[in-house]
């Protein structure tokens, strides 16, 4: 394309060959489809697959040059909302260790500002997606186009700078040639461990679909080696005298085990030396549920048997965490007066956090380093003996909130009685997919992980809708494999979209709906601040003009069915049993939907072990803010900063 007035740039000189010309669009796809990661020895394609939904930001470039490219060379995937593809880029992308990613296009305007949400879960869970939003004319031959947003003193800013302080790369590509080094920068940090996330190339939409005499060497493959470094030897003598100096140590498992594959190396870690794991919400599974060293998630959604070890803890080692107030109870939980951390992370920001001997390195490499340092290293035995029986107790406690007993058969279940029904179905090849409500929080306490990768909790960013696109992605990273999305009512309202794309594209999912009639983990959370529930129930409004009113006449099943899912209904906890294995059984998208009860004091979650802190209203008139602003005080005057 020649623009009036305008000549074309002079094309790279060729090194290897004559160049190819091809639109700018028509050159990123390729580009695209001949990038790959290696790591120990597996090589695997970078971008699997690119999401779409068109508009007239991207149609005719980025469409055009996807259809022209044909789906060997990049396979297309239709989406239904811009936030839903991105966070099904995300489920596919963790399923592959962070070695294999999806694209996601859209146009320009809402279209591209819809990525914002899904762009932030993505980075700060540090999953790598390539997001290349339409923007407005480069060449401005009308001023404002379409969806242009006008900034009287910028005439440079589009609405995709909204995606800047989200991604971990931005670059607007504005003229033909300068895709080659944005595109090189885009796949570095893409498959960098430390820095990945969300990267965006925002595309004028006049520059999609312009020409240019490209470099055949720019459509070369490409290997991207993702790298395991070691760790540093002075770090790796001071963690190992830590160690050796311990009498309680812990080890807190956090993500980065999972996106290392470390699991392995953690478990001959905790066999070797007797130190118990304790897991984060995105550690949980590193080792499986009956590994004689795992004492369960950690926290203020941990088990009783996690928390007492942390609060008498002196010596914690932060595997691959990034110590959020989850974690840490919001810096309540570690109150040993003596307790010091390692920290082992491949980020020496997450490194260096609570004061840490920092330990920069890759997880596998250096446990595995950190254990020939400490060789002959053993906890004390009644340490490992309180621990073990400790552990023993909280199963009992979790068979207790499982149990149904004969005389519920037909009545609704607890949320805890759905997790034990479900546990008692799926083996080790199954995969729960959750991230907000209270689900989060009874699996954590509760779920017994029979896998490596069993247990996918999105609680980074716990996005409300992430749960039914992120199992279409799942199921795309592991074909064959049962895949469940398990979500509330509020969180299935945000975003059943996608149910569409499932059904569309013949993905197996079973999802479970828990119908509570409201927002059932912020509606307790708010009785536990003084909120009393205001603005929590899916009800009517009374009389007083309060949402306290009969429940809102929503069928949430017949929704699902609409949109092309087979649905099995249940009113009951026999109903569920046998609702639950026809969908495991299914070849289709299948829904499980329930009414749940409310947990009464023989079938419920235990509570929270340990405190978060939600800021209370510090002068009210109403007693119930009044009484919690004292516990508040309470709770907080036990922070501490470690220095």
């Amino acid at each position: 394309m020649v623009r009036p007035g305008h000549r074309p740039p002079a094309a790279l000189p060729p090194h290897g060959g004559p160049p190819v010309r091809l639109t700018v669009a028509q050159a990123l796809v390729r580009f695209l489809a001949r990038q790959y990661t290696e790591r120990d020895g597996q090589r695997r394609r970078l971008v699997a697959a690119t999401w779409g939904i068109f508009g007239h930001g991207n149609v005719a470039g980025i469409g055009q040059a996807l259809l022209e490219a044909g789906g060997q060379e990049m396979p297309f995937l239709q989406g239904r909302n811009e936030q839903a593809m991105v966070h099904a880029a995300v489920g596919y992308a963790r399923q592959c260790g962070r070695l294999s990613a999806h694209a996601v296009t859209t146009s320009i305007g809402p279209g591209a500002t819809n990525l914002v949400t899904g762009a932030a879960l993505a980075t700060v869970n540090r999953i790598p997606v390539l997001l290349l939003p339409g923007d407005t004319f480069a060449t401005r031959p009308a001023d404002p186009v379409l969806q242009q947003l006008e900034v009287p003193y910028a005439g440079d800013v589009s609405v995709n700078d909204a995606l800047r302080p989200v991604s971990r790369y931005f670059d607007r590509i504005t003229r033909p040639e300068a895709l080659i080094p944005a595109a090189l920068q885009a796949v570095r940090v893409l498959t960098d461990p430390v820095q990945t996330g969300a990267v965006t190339l925002a595309l004028p939409q006049d520059v999609q679909a312009e020409a240019y005499d490209w470099p055949e060497e720019f459509f070369a493959e490409r290997v991207w080696g993702v790298r395991r470094p070691r760790p540093d030897r002075r770090e790796l003598a001071e963690a190992a005298e830590a160690v050796r100096g311990s009498a309680r140590p812990l080890i807190v498992a956090g993500g980065g085990i999972r996106h290392s594959g470390a699991q392995a190396a953690l478990a001959a870690f905790a066999e070797a030396t007797g130190i118990p794991v304790a897991s984060t919400q995105a550690g949980k599974g590193a080792l499986r549920h009956d590994h004689p060293a795992d004492v369960g998630g950690i926290g203020h959604t941990g088990t009783a048997t996690a928390d007492g070890l942390a609060r008498e803890a002196d010596l914690v080692i932060a595997a691959g965490t990034r110590l959020t107030d989850f974690t840490t109870a919001s810096a309540t939980l570690f109150r040993n007066p003596a307790v010091r951390f390692v920290g082992l992370n491949l980020d020496p920001y997450d490194a260096h956090k609570l004061a840490a001997r920092p330990l920069v390195a890759d997880a596998a490499e250096a446990l595995g380093e950190l254990l020939d340092a400490v060789a002959g290293y053993r906890v004390d035995p009644a340490y490992e003996a309180a621990y073990t029986s400790a552990k023993a107790d909280w199963e009992a406690r979790v068979d207790r909130a499982y149990a149904v007993p004969d005389e519920d058969e037909d009545a609704p279940p607890t949320q805890a009685q759905v997790l034990g029904l479900l546990d008692a179905v799926v083996d080790g090849t199954d995969i729960l997919i959750n991230a907000a409500g209270s689900l989060p929080g009874d699996l954590h306490k509760l779920w017994r992980p029979r896998s490596p990768d069993q247990y996918h909790v999105e609680y980074g960013y716990s996005c409300m809708g992430y749960e039914i696109p992120a199992a279409i992605g799942v199921a795309l990273a592991a074909p064959g494999r049962p895949v469940w999305a398990l979500v509330g009512d509020g969180t299935y309202l945000m975003n059943p979209t996608e149910i569409v794309t499932a059904v569309q594209e013949g993905v197996p999912i079973r999802l479970v709906i828990l119908d509570n009639h409201g927002y059932a983990s912020i509606g307790g959370l708010s009785g536990a601040v003084g909120g009393e529930g205001f603005g929590t129930a899916y009800r009517f409004r009374a009389a007083d003009g309060s949402y306290g009113g009969e429940p809102l006449p929503l069928d949430l099943a017949a929704n699902a069915a609409s949109l092309g899912m087979a649905v099995i209904r249940t009113r009951t906890i026999g109903d569920l049993r046998k609702a639950l294995s026809e969908a495991r059984a299914a070849d289709r998208p299948t829904c499980v939907y329930a009414q749940t009860r409310t947990p009464d004091t023989v079938s419920g979650p235990p509570p929270a072990q340990a405190w978060w802190d939600v800021p209370v209203a510090e002068t009210a008139t109403r007693a119930s803010a009044v009484e919690a602003r004292e516990e508040y005080d309470r709770q907080a005057a036990q922070r501490r900063r470690h220095l």
